[in-house]
């Protein structure tokens, strides 16, 4: 694939991108700085909205609010008029211990978020986990004993969740009831090593493989189902954070990326970093759902 910068718009900590098909409109975080990001397909009609606190992930609901994860918390924000109302706290106790990563809408219509240890002066430790959020304020620990919960996505027919944690480098593979959002028969796919790009945010495409950003290798991992390696794309950034399919017909590729803390010898090899880049696709993507708030 021949990936191009989107824009010439350079994020800290791009993360999540999220096609919404309903406006032709690609939306992302910027971690760290507090932001939440639109463009166009082509990455023109750039629109920003900003948080008191970090935002770690979003998705799309289908009142056409975005769900929002912002440090400890998980909302309701309407684009339209600025206005937030708070769902759910998400272990508000832990401080600066821990705060909201990567997170999607699963086919259950639920908000699926996860947390990380954010400590940065001290070893990492698995005090984090997955979270389900839902319109009402309910919220259930899905996952346990994470260090950075990350690479949600699902399966086409909706029956598989991918999960990863990024610091071990793992991927897993539940079974998922869209139904009731029940998870179980856990299974280990995959260890990634950092030379073979340790997962980050992940993506489903219509064949039901899973592309995981190799957020330490500046590659983009093609996986099958049962977790076979079944090519992988190198990528002109340093740190890439998650794949996005979108464009009318699902056959565009977003990938955002890390810039913040990498090195400048890394910077110099990879000058794009932090810039959101985009190819055409040679698979289509697995389309999304849309959080049950109505």
């Amino acid at each position: 694939m021949d990936f191009k910068p989107l824009n010439d718009a350079r994020f800290q900590l791009g993360e999540g991108p999220t096609w919404d098909d309903r406006s032709s409109s690609l939306y992302h975080v910027d971690i760290l700085a507090k932001n939440v990001h639109r463009f166009d397909a082509h990455g023109g009609n750039h629109q920003q909205w900003s948080f008191p606190s970090e935002v770690g992930s979003i998705g799309l609901a289908e009142s056409g609010k975005l769900v929002v994860a912002v440090r400890h918390a998980v909302g309701l924000f309407d684009t339209r008029d600025g206005s937030w109302t708070q769902l759910a706290e998400i272990e508000p106790s832990q401080g600066r211990v821990t705060r909201t990563n990567d997170g999607k809408v699963g086919p259950d219509g639920a908000f699926w978020v996860g947390t990380m240890d954010d400590r940065d002066d001290v070893p990492k430790e698995p005090i984090a986990a997955l979270y389900r959020v839902t319109a009402d304020g309910k919220v259930e620990k899905k996952v346990e004993g994470l260090l950075i919960s990350n690479g949600l996505a699902w399966s086409p027919d909706g029956k598989s969740m991918f999960h990863t944690d990024a610091r071990p480098g793992w991927i897993d593979r539940w079974d998922f009831d869209p139904a009731t959002g029940a998870i179980s028969n856990r299974t280990r796919l995959v260890t990634m090593k950092n030379e073979d790009g340790r997962p980050d945010g992940g993506a489903t495409d219509a064949e039901g493989n899973y592309w995981s950003a190799g957020v330490s290798a500046a590659r983009l991992n093609k996986f099958a189902p049962d977790g076979k390696l079944l090519d992988f794309y190198p990528l002109p950034v340093a740190s890439p954070t998650m794949p996005c399919f979108g464009g009318p017909d699902l056959r565009t590729l977003y990938v955002t990326s890390l810039r913040n803390g990498r090195p400048a010898e890394l910077l110099a090899k990879y000058p794009l970093t932090g810039i959101t880049i985009v190819a055409a696709a040679p698979v289509a993507g697995a389309r999304v759902s849309r959080f049950r708030d109505r």
